[in-house]
């Protein structure tokens, strides 16, 4: 009899498809064996005789559970391996859903597959990695504890390109600290499709060759990170090289931590930084690797009163969770005299005639004029 299996992902929001499933979905095809992808608790059109279920971030444990408890009720003999990023960083709390196998790290047999993408017609991008793991070792990153150290996997993404898709969408962790980074270069360059390096790029290793080489690709945004001030030089220098190779500064974002070893003064001082060079600031909050709860963790130098000032601030002054440098927002920030000032908000004045509530001014500029702006 052919071998049946179950691929679950449970209802947890993302916006991208499980690669680790379509992964396995190939494994497991060569195989000879039956598949079958399904998301959150439905009944499959079989009788599994193994169920694979993946996991995101331990604060989405929620969902994880509950789908394997459906599934283990469902299917009383069938059996349920849980695996994924929940499983491999708290395997004893994902020990609780009742999984019967909890798979900590990567599966490396599947990991150089070439997605199942036809088990995702809506979908649009080839997610592909090239390496595994990263040369640094931030302590506030999981990659090290599930990667491990940086390592090549594959050296042509050209099988992985699925012809239907326009994207590509790197996970790579460190792409560019890797030794076969310009031969990936040179075949995006030659494939013309468009290029997201979905995961950031490590600024300290941007020079004008890389670039140039940047430059060349189809990219709607470069995405780099400001996690304290000791990357400074390195990133206003990778900045630089950006913007002189052509590529446009507000199509830059640079992810900024914050609520981690900072505190909001030096949170104020890197978003000011970053408007004046004319790049786009993301805030990232950071979240321990083993939270639960989704923002509940609040660091020694932090307040909740700051945090919310931040949240706040991200939904009313600027433009889908980003602060962008519109000129209103680059005034605000750099003449306040501290955090609370530049993150406070004030309701419009009320006159005659028409007015909306959520209308709030920050510098003398609206956010509906900043909205039209980034456009």
């Amino acid at each position: 009899m052919t071998k049946k299996i179950l691929l679950v992902e449970p209802d947890y929001y993302t916006r991208f498809p499980p690669l680790g499933l379509l992964k396995l979905a190939t494994y497991f095809r060569n195989q000879g064996f039956k598949i079958e992808l399904v998301r959150g608790c439905k009944k499959p059109s079989f009788i599994p005789d193994e169920i694979y279920v993946t996991s995101l971030f331990t604060y989405a444990w929620k969902p994880v559970h509950k789908a394997v408890k459906f599934y283990k009720r469902l299917f009383p003999k069938s059996k349920v391996i849980l695996g994924g990023i929940y499983a491999s960083l708290l395997p004893d709390h994902a020990a609780k859903s009742g999984a019967d196998v909890i798979y900590r790290g990567i599966f490396e047999e599947a990991d150089t597959c070439v997605p199942a993408w036809d088990l995702v017609p809506e979908w649009d991008g080839s997610i592909i990695f090239t390496s595994r793991g990263c040369v640094r070792n931030c302590s506030f990153c999981a990659v090290p504890k599930i990667e491990g150290k940086l390592r090549e996997i594959i050296s042509s993404i050209k099988p992985y390109v699925y012809p239907k898709h326009t994207r590509i969408i790197f996970w790579d962790n460190n792409i560019l600290a890797t030794k076969n980074w310009k031969n990936i270069f040179d075949e995006l360059e030659e494939l013309n499709k468009w290029v997201d390096f979905n995961q950031g790029l490590d600024a300290r290793l941007i020079n004008e060759e890389v670039a140039r080489k940047l430059a060349r690709l189809k990219l709607k945004y470069v995405r780099l990170a400001y996690d304290d001030r000791a990357q400074r030089e390195k990133l206003k220098k990778a900045i630089d090289h950006l913007a002189e190779a052509g590529i446009r500064k507000r199509s830059i974002i640079v992810y900024t931590l914050y609520n981690f070893h900072d505190d909001p003064e030096d949170f104020k001082e890197r978003i000011t930084e970053l408007l004046n060079w004319g790049v786009v600031s993301y805030p990232m909050r950071y979240e321990p690797l083993t939270s639960l709860k989704k923002n509940s963790y609040i660091s020694k130098n932090w307040t909740q009163e700051e945090l919310e000032m931040v949240a706040k601030a991200r939904r009313v002054l600027g433009y889908g969770g980003a602060f962008p440098p519109y000129e209103g927002l680059v005034k605000k920030f750099s003449k306040a005299k501290n955090f609370y000032e530049a993150f406070s908000l004030r309701e419009p004045k009320q006159g005659k005639g028409k007015t909306n509530k959520r209308a709030r001014w920050a510098g003398g500029l609206d956010w509906r004029k900043a909205i039209c702006l980034s456009k």
